[in-house]
């Protein structure tokens, strides 16, 4: 699946889950908050699509993903994200307790 039609699919998973998505400009990364009561992803618009789509799929792994239906190809490209993501921040805690 193209990184272009998979973040439109995450967004709308997002959406649909009660997130409000903005897509803003600044110098930083990008994640989920709540503001007066909203659920809101914040999406830096300058990093990659694929960027944008990891940060998506985290909001996602955040909620119970089984509430909404997700199309298989699109479960299967989150598996994919969520298992790099965590291999990740395996390799980062490693780097930070390494003296």
């Amino acid at each position: 699946m193209k990184v272009e039609k998979l973040l439109l699919e995450l967004e709308s998973i997002c959406e649909k889950a009660g997130y409000t998505i903005r897509k803003e400009r600044g110098s930083f990364r990008g994640d989920q908050c709540i503001i007066e009561g909203d659920n809101l992803v914040v999406i830096n618009k300058n990093r990659p699509a694929e960027t944008q789509a990891a940060i998506l799929a985290k909001v996602i792994r955040r909620f119970d993903p089984e509430d909404l239906f997700i199309k298989p190809a699109v479960r299967r490209e989150l598996e994919d994200i969520w298992a790099r993501v965590d291999r990740f921040d395996a390799i980062e805690n490693q780097m930070e307790n390494t003296p």
